[in-house]
């Protein structure tokens, strides 16, 4: 009889000095409330777009806390088109801290704003206004998701299908339609500019609501692009820039207003202002009429007083040869070449009011012109894709 009960004892000092962890579980035991648990702890920086897994476990609670509706939902949306979604929630909890969206399962559809904060209209009522682009015929609106947390613990999660919509891309056989829809879009201003000797540039201050302009094109011109754009939607500004032949007389181009439901066509007369014409004209000193004519008379004043000098044998008539034949040789030498460092500003003059039209994304080799004052005149590109501008002279760096 004592060997047995010997034999207990030593049993239960074996299992009592087994190693615990802090949640007096074994080393070979795991918890579901630990915190490396990914379904119940938040990640610092969520995805968005990655469904959350609610987990069955007895910390989560078994009421239903959120009742998802939509407020707002469109029947037909445009390609490209921006719309809005919005979303209705009832929370009957107290007890949370944070509510977070997820969109899940979409499909060629861009969130335009995904962190877009809850806002408290009645109480325990909340709406949400998301808005979103569609730029493909496939698509699919994400079903949305809402979830609860206290202390980044997830209280509960609940999710609510998309309705069906409809899609149409509109404006194809429309050959001046720009691609953008609005609910409205206003010219603030425009002006229009020498560029070089055979192109002027046109600048266009648009601002438009509820709409897309970051896809604003105009067709069967060559060069265009945005100059700056200022996205705090739904209220958007653009800053747009075209080079146009410089017989060009007038732009127009048509957008389509959703309110109105239908294409409103905008027109823009091309007037030079001569103020600016001086500072702008034989942009590139290499290719100016002045200059050619320059390289004329001083190669035929060379050639002639040569022949002078060889009939004369007068040393005179030689050294304004010579004279003549350095003064065509500084009239033909090519232009410097640096480099425009990354994200430097390109200016149509050189004044630091002057409109930007072009930011660079990559670093260029660019021919350097005249200076005056902070700006230089740099030429980049070269041929019929060359474009010319002024830049501050700290943006550029030696070849």
């Amino acid at each position: 009889m004592k060997s047995i009960f010997y034999l207990l004892l030593i049993s239960l000092t074996l299992f009592a000095n087994e190693p615990q962890n802090s949640t007096g579980l074994t080393n070979n035991e795991t918890s579901v409330f630990d915190a490396n648990n990914s379904a119940k702890v938040e990640e610092l920086k969520p995805d968005y777009y990655q469904e959350i897994i609610k987990p069955d476990v007895q910390d989560i609670s078994a009421e239903k806390n959120i009742y998802l509706t939509y407020k707002s939902f469109p029947n037909k949306i445009f390609k490209n088109q921006r719309f809005e979604i919005i979303l209705k929630a009832i929370i009957t909890s107290d007890d949370y801290d944070r509510i977070e969206t997820r969109f899940i399962n979409s499909k060629n559809m861009n969130v335009i704003n995904p962190q877009s904060p809850w806002k408290e209209v009645e109480d325990k009522t909340f709406e949400n206004m998301f808005y979103f682009k569609a730029n493909q015929s496939d698509f699919a609106i994400p079903t949305f998701q809402v979830a609860i947390y206290k202390s980044n613990v997830l209280i509960e999660v609940e999710n609510i299908q998309p309705k069906q919509v409809s899609f149409t891309e509109i404006g194809k056989n429309i050959e001046n339609f720009s691609s953008v829809i609005a609910k409205d879009l206003v010219i603030n201003a425009y002006k229009t500019k020498q560029y070089n000797n055979d192109e002027l540039i046109t600048i266009m201050d648009i601002n438009a609501k509820e709409s897309n302009l970051e896809d604003f094109y105009i067709k069967n011109v060559k060069e265009q692009g945005v100059s700056t754009i200022d996205d705090k939607y739904p209220e958007q500004n653009l800053l747009y820039y075209l080079v146009l032949p410089v017989h060009t007389k007038k732009i127009d181009f048509s957008y389509y207003n959703s309110d109105q439901k239908k294409f409103i066509t905008i027109n823009i007369p091309i007037v030079l202002e001569n103020e600016l014409v001086s500072t702008q004209t034989d942009l590139n000193p290499n290719k100016s009429n002045v200059l050619f004519y320059k390289r004329v008379v001083f190669g035929s004043l060379f050639v002639l007083f040569l022949i002078i000098f060889i009939w004369k044998r007068k040393k005179t008539y030689l050294i304004v040869a010579l004279i003549s034949a350095v003064i065509l040789l500084l009239y033909s030498i090519p232009n410097k070449t640096e480099i425009l460092k990354k994200d430097s500003y390109i200016y149509i003059l050189p004044t630091k009011k002057s409109t930007i039209f072009q930011k660079t994304d990559t670093e260029h080799e660019v021919q350097v012109s005249i200076k005056r004052g902070d700006f230089v005149k740099v030429i980049l590109g070269e041929g019929d894709k060359s474009m010319i501008g002024w830049v501050k002279e700290n943006d550029l760096s030696k070849n």
